[in-house]
């Protein structure tokens, strides 16, 4: 792999099947090249987690964070719908899983991919609304809470709208639908009608 840095061009030959993962140019070949790269097993994970909690082993901690990338792959996909850029939701997801990979004990008797989704999920809600539109979408615990069920709520309501009358067809949610939705997530009708029109 080739860094630049001025004018000075610095090559790093990989070393191991782990080296990471090149600049290769465009998002579907790094998913693809994410996708090839090896899992680890349980015990690897074990002996690599240790390796970096007890000796601050960086190349443990680069096994760790790359037998997981595919995950962050994973999750960024099912948050699309927000309208930003899939490779700024990996990217974002990557910082969590470090994160993760930082702050795992293998001594709590949980896997790594269990206790990352965590992590890498929070990292990318963060930045959904730090850029969602620009303006501030939710603030309280409530809020995010509606902000991030909204749209899946909407569609199970267009879900049961269509199997109920195939000719209805609405964008927004019913008076009753609105209550429903403020009740299932304790929160004001008010702020389900706001979150609503953004």
């Amino acid at each position: 792999m080739n860094i630049q840095s001025g004018t000075a061009t610095m090559t790093l030959a990989p070393t191991n099947p782990w080296a990471l993962v090149p600049a290769l140019g465009n998002l579907d070949a790094y998913i693809s090249a994410v996708n090839r790269l090896p899992l680890l097993t349980h015990d690897e994970e074990q002996t690599y987690a240790r390796q970096l909690r007890d000796h601050n082993d960086v190349d443990a901690a680069g096994r760790l964070v790359m037998s997981h990338l595919r995950l962050v792959v994973s999750i960024a996909r099912q948050y699309l719908g927000y309208g930003l850029p899939h490779g700024d939701l990996i990217q974002e997801g990557n910082v969590g899983l470090m994160k993760a990979v930082k702050r795992f004990d293998p001594d709590q008797g949980v896997r790594l991919v269990s206790y990352a989704m965590h992590w890498i999920k929070a990292e990318i809600h963060e930045y959904i609304l730090k850029n969602w539109r620009m303006v501030k979408v939710a603030t309280t615990k409530a809020q995010r809470k509606l902000f991030f069920n909204l749209r899946s709520m909407k569609q199970g309501f267009k879900a049961d709208a269509a199997a109920a009358d195939a000719a209805t067809h609405r964008d927004t949610l019913s008076d009753h639908e609105i209550d429903s939705v403020a009740a299932q997530l304790n929160v004001k009708r008010e702020e389900v009608i706001e979150m609503e029109t953004r």
